[in-house]
């Protein structure tokens, strides 16, 4: 796995610039600046220092090094602005693997490259309007809102909870276009620090600041192409009205710079929050956003589109069939009910890794209610104590033939026909039917 993904980047690459490893206990275990280019960045010897030590700006959750030490999972081409030891800034396009020693992840490696060497859109296959799965009136809809958009460079903006699916969108927005040739670049507003955050989009000239180097913003690697501003609202307001100053302009100035550069990009911007709540709170200026929202696409929670639960369920256990080698064919009926009744806070991102959990449990071939995770179960038992209640004017057969009345009501809803729902109680059809008879169901 790690040899297949590793080809795979230095092919694309070329040659790579740096390369880094370290330990699980993020320990430096070997560094190497490959290139004439990259050794002239840094001077000190960073073997044996943690991690964080080494670069001091970077964040525990945000390193790629310690998600994948706790994914067992490779990220390949991710764009990093890091600042070393020395204060200089370093923008590398990073692809981080998982070092595993019996089963166990013991460590991790990077290699990198300068973003100028990088055909970015070739950096990793973007999603397709095809990968949109669903059967849901509101989110087809806004399949055909992608495909009509596609058709003209305008802004969009795309708004909806954590785990919606917002990238998703703006990748098929752009895969749909005629700009899908060109480069692609993504930038979660939040994930990198506000003093860094002017330089990675606009770039910087050599000397406008100590360490400041001769680099390309997104702006510039992404020209001809789309470039997705997600979480918008986490942008300085400053700083948003230079990006509105650029989109208006179609030029804009690199830190330190003396002259204009043009630019011919397509904006694309997400938010988690509804965008006149952003502005009513001062996280958005009210100019960006009539710039940024000519066309505004809100994507439903899964709580109100929960016809699709079924839908991606059957997609995500084919690609983790895929990604660990098992053949799980479904889902047992009585999972299906809990999936679908949860209210899911997290959305499809939270019903991906449920899947994935679930996978790694699972020994047999299908989903059963115990490979589930345990908060599921919990939530799920404290709906139905809701459901039971006491009524003072009721005996107890009778409240007991209300929740058994309850139960199966809910299961006829979720089943295609008496048979399956019969299936999914664990009792005959027969007696189904005579239930249903006898509450006149």
């Amino acid at each position: 796995m790690i040899i297949k993904d590793l080809q795979f980047s230095t092919k694309m690459y070329g040659k790579i610039d740096a390369m880094l490893i370290v330990n699980k206990d993020c320990i430096i275990e070997y560094s190497a600046m490959i290139t004439d280019e990259s050794k002239q960045l840094r001077a000190e010897n960073i073997i044996g220092r943690n991690l964080f030590d080494a670069y001091p700006d970077l964040e525990y959750e945000k390193s790629s090094h310690v998600r994948v030490m706790k994914s067992g999972k490779p990220i390949l081409n991710e764009l990093q602005t890091l600042t070393d030891l020395n204060g200089r800034t370093i923008q590398l396009i990073n692809s981080t693997f998982p070092i595993i020693h019996d089963e166990k992840v013991i460590g991790t490696m990077d290699v990198s490259v300068f973003p100028n060497k990088v055909k970015i859109d070739e950096c990793h296959k973007l999603f397709e309007i095809d990968d949109i799965i669903t059967k849901n009136k509101q989110m087809l809809k806004i399949k055909e809102k992608i495909l009509k958009s596609a058709l003209t460079n305008s802004a969009v903006l795309i708004y909806g909870d954590s785990g919606t699916g917002k990238e998703l969108v703006a990748q098929s927005l752009h895969t749909s276009s005629n700009r899908a040739s060109k480069p692609f670049m993504s930038l979660n507003c939040a994930a990198v620090p506000e003093n860094l955050l002017e330089s990675t989009v606009f770039g910087t000239v050599k000397g406008s600041f100590t360490g400041a180097e001769n680099k390309k913003g997104i702006f510039e690697i992404a020209d001809g192409g789309t470039i997705f501003f997600d979480e918008i609202n986490s942008m300085n307001i400053e700083l948003q009205a230079k990006i509105l100053k650029a989109i208006e302009e179609k030029r804009y100035m690199k830190v330190g710079g003396e002259k204009y550069l043009s630019t011919d990009v397509r904006i694309i911007s997400a938010m988690n929050i509804n965008p006149f709540d952003a502005i009513k709170n001062g996280k958005l200026r009210k100019d960006l956003f009539y710039r940024l929202g000519v066309v505004q696409i809100e994507i439903p929670p899964l709580e109100k589109r929960k016809e699709d639960i079924s839908e991606l369920v059957s997609y995500f256990i084919k690609v983790f069939n895929n990604e660990m080698d098992k053949n799980i064919t479904g889902i047992d009926g009585i999972v299906a009910d809990i999936l679908y009744d949860y209210s899911w806070p997290g959305n499809v991102r939270e019903l991906k890794n449920v899947i994935e959990s679930a996978f790694n449990l699972s020994m047999g071939g299908i989903i059963k209610v115990s490979d589930l995770p345990e908060y599921l179960l919990l939530t799920n038992m404290k709906d139905m104590e809701q459901v039971i209640e006491i009524d003072e004017d009721l005996n107890l057969n009778q409240m007991v033939d209300n929740f058994e009345k309850d139960i199966i009501i809910r299961t006829l809803k979720n089943s295609k026909n008496v048979t399956i729902a019969a299936k999914k109680l664990k009792i005959t059809r027969q007696s189904l039917q005579y239930k249903i008879d006898k509450y006149n169901l």
